[in-house]
């Protein structure tokens, strides 16, 4: 199978979950869960919220910022990769001068 993600078209989301500012995303959807590369552009967030159903899988590509899994403050550089299990509430913050771009995969069980 192959996802062709120049062919998805990138949609802006202003306060995802609630959290501050602007972020772009493509996404690829199934039963079996999502891929998602996204950017969170400098100053925005995606604000506090449970994973459900699923695991979160975040993958830094470049930009810096910090995540709060569970009340755990986690520093994201490039390179890194933050989970959040299902169950488990977490947030992402861009802190740096540059958009943080990763590629999320969400996982559902």
């Amino acid at each position: 199978m192959l996802i062709n993600f120049n062919k998805i078209a990138e949609q802006k989301v202003i306060g995802m979950n609630n959290g501050t500012g602007e972020m772009s995303a493509k996404m690829y959807r199934s039963e079996q869960g999502k891929i998602i590369p996204c950017k969170i552009h400098i100053g925005g967030s995606i604000g506090l919220h449970k994973h459900e159903t699923s695991d979160d899988i975040n993958y830094i590509i470049s930009g810096t910022g910090k995540a709060i899994c569970d009340g755990q403050e986690e520093t994201l550089v490039p390179g890194v990769c933050h989970i959040c299990k299902k169950g488990s509430k977490h947030s992402i913050m861009n802190t740096g001068e540059e958009d943080l771009i990763m590629i999320t995969v969400v996982v559902e069980r």
